[in-house]
């Protein structure tokens, strides 16, 4: 039977099925490959926190190119000071969680404090955990040349490693403070050395947070492999935020280097005090919201 003899919601619904399925199949999902060809031709890579498959899901399907498990998890959505206290347990459930969530996006996961840095036999165990529990795509670690030997060893076994310098939360008892790292020329000079370590170790990728602009241009044009930025200017391949500040989830931290895209601390207050009102005067459910 051609369509021209169809009811018409049936042609309607066959139209959405194929709509769908052209979708699915015009999907194509980031690689290694995919973020490094990107850095090649000048095409800036895209990259969000998430934590959950709802929020994932919407992301994805925004059309981001990377999303961070990130150990801030610790900090905005288990309320801890700081990234320390998170677990690898905590950090496999968010990543199954996220990744379940995903069609087009590379998922990274930070391995978390006291997870790798012990030596590289623990770190080689760590990722394999998230890799085969979670079926995340890459881990992330912090830090240059100290964490070499474990960058190599998780390399060993197949599994893409993104570095992180700068600032580096899981060791903020050491530097003691948030501010700007590498303004003076020793420590410039160390971040500069183990970018490049970095990258002959064999890591895809690297993130630079909080560090002078021109620096993190100098760090992006002196390796191969992408860079990407918090706090550390437009002259790298790409920028990450955290999912909740930049949707203006949470109010306290407020950076120089933080652009707020929504405000939906408001819009979230506003719809539950709308909610409580409408329960407390009996106006929800109405009748034609019950059976």
């Amino acid at each position: 039977m051609s369509s021209r003899g169809l009811p018409l919601r049936l042609k309607y619904l066959i139209q959405i099925a194929t709509d769908v399925s052209v979708h699915k199949a015009d999907i194509k999902k980031i690689t290694t490959h995919q973020l490094q060809q990107m850095k090649n031709r000048g095409e800036k890579i895209s990259m969000l926190t998430a934590y959950d498959f709802s929020m994932a899901r919407i992301l994805d399907g925004a059309g981001i190119d990377v999303l961070l498990v990130g150990d801030s998890a610790s900090n905005v959505m288990a309320g801890n000071e700081t990234t320390l206290p998170i677990t690898l347990d905590q950090m496999i459930y968010h990543a199954t969680s996220v990744v379940k969530g995903v069609e087009r996006a590379f998922v990274v996961v930070d391995i978390p404090f006291g997870s790798y840095q012990g030596n590289s036999s623990e770190a080689l165990r760590s990722a394999i955990r998230i890799m085969k529990e979670s079926g995340a795509h890459a881990v992330k670690v912090e830090g240059g040349n100290e964490i070499k030997e474990s960058v190599i060893r998780i390399l060993s076994a197949g599994v893409p490693v993104m570095g992180h310098l700068g600032l580096t939360p899981q060791s903020i008892f050491k530097f003691g403070t948030y501010t700007v790292r590498a303004k003076e020329e020793a420590e410039a000079d160390k971040l500069l050395e183990d970018a490049q370590i970095l990258q002959d170790s064999g890591c895809f990728a690297i993130v630079l947070e909080k560090i002078p602009a021109k620096l993190a241009k100098k760090v992006a044009k002196q390796v191969s492999i992408p860079v990407i930025g918090i706090g550390a200017g437009g002259g790298v391949d790409g920028q990450v935020l955290v999912m909740q500040d930049m949707l203006g989830i949470t109010k306290e931290f407020q950076p120089r280097f933080l652009r707020r895209y929504a405000d939906l601390d408001n819009i979230i207050t506003g719809a539950v005090k709308a909610y409580v009102k409408d329960v407390k005067s009996s106006d929800f459910p109405n009748e034609k919201e019950q059976y």
